[in-house]
């Protein structure tokens, strides 16, 4: 196979979308670390903190044998690096994902041209699925049930209804 790489997200919350996308990278790589950003620079506050969001994704994969769920607070290729990843895996929606992924792909070989990106497209019926429409979508009282984990989506309402 092709050893480590690393899937990194905020998962604020981690939706139907993201676990696609990690369990058909499981089948690529030997092994499989889902990196999720303590506190994203790009985004506001999280509506869950790390360990919430962590054990959600734990959760959800749980049926993985070869993925792991790390917190981290470093550089993307410092965390890949820790764990002796030689890739970097994404999910790409639509071309608005691509524009800024083409940025940080762009630094993240300056600073590590040893360590390269891929990406995974989005399945279709996941290609408008995003954490943010689903915590408006929640806000709103709307149905998320088919875009989350099941325990995502009572997390959202308990967390929304305070």
């Amino acid at each position: 196979m092709n050893g480590v790489a690393i899937c990194p997200g905020s998962y604020d919350p981690v939706t139907k979308g993201h676990v696609d996308i990690i369990s058909r990278v499981s089948r690529i790589f030997d092994g499989v670390v889902v990196g999720v950003v303590d506190q994203p620079v790009r985004k506001q506050k999280t509506l869950f903190d790390a360990a919430e969001r962590k054990g959600f994704i734990e959760r959800a994969i749980a049926h993985l044998d070869n993925v792991e769920v790390q917190v981290f607070s470093t550089l993307l290729v410092e965390f890949a690096r820790e764990n002796n990843a030689k890739t970097i895996v994404k999910g790409l929606r639509a071309i608005s994902d691509f524009e800024y992924e083409f940025e940080m792909n762009q630094l993240n070989r300056k600073l590590a041209p040893d360590i390269e990106s891929a990406y995974v497209m989005a399945a279709a019926e996941f290609s408008f699925l995003s954490s943010t429409g689903v915590k408006e979508l929640a806000t709103f009282g709307g149905d998320v049930s088919d875009l989350v984990p099941d325990e995502v989506a009572e997390a959202l309402k308990e967390r929304i209804e305070r």
